[in-house]
């Protein structure tokens, strides 16, 4: 059976690794899916104190928690059958290369951003990074 991590961040360009995810469904025998959030540590917690921080820490899980279930949703709409949800906090790249290692992962599938060359050279590319980090296919949908 093939697995599949999709990457998602609620954004149209994930809408659009989902879709690419049900077109590969639709070519294979068989096909489980895994939707991956990564969310960022917030930078500014340190300047809070200790009971802010974990009303701003819940919040983020509730927010994370809300994309997942959007994404499920969508994927059970577009006829992915197999699918479950999985949630990573830390830097997008190294966490979706891990991700993708640990649960066993054939394919990688996630949308890009589309900033061109000189976008991605001042603010870098998670899909860049990505495909130098994982040990697997990289399928970006634009």
């Amino acid at each position: 059976m093939l697995k599949v991590l999709v990457a998602v961040d609620g954004s149209t360009q994930a809408q659009h690794a989902i879709d690419m995810a049900r077109r590969l469904h639709g070519e294979t025998k068989g096909m489980e899916t895994v939707l991956l959030h990564v969310r960022h540590w917030p930078v500014f917690l340190g300047d809070l104190p200790p009971a802010r921080y974990e009303d701003v820490e819940r919040e983020q899980i509730h927010h994370q928690e809300g994309l997942l279930a959007q994404a499920l949703a969508a994927a059970r709409r577009a006829g992915l059958a197999a699918v479950t949800t999985a949630a990573a906090v830390g830097e997008p790249a190294p966490e979706i290369a891990r991700t993708a290692k640990e649960k066993g992962i054939d394919l990688i599938v996630m949308g890009t951003h589309g900033r061109g060359a000189v976008g991605s050279l001042v603010v870098g590319s998670v899909a860049q990074r990505v495909v130098h980090l994982a040990e697997v296919p990289v399928v970006l949908v634009k």
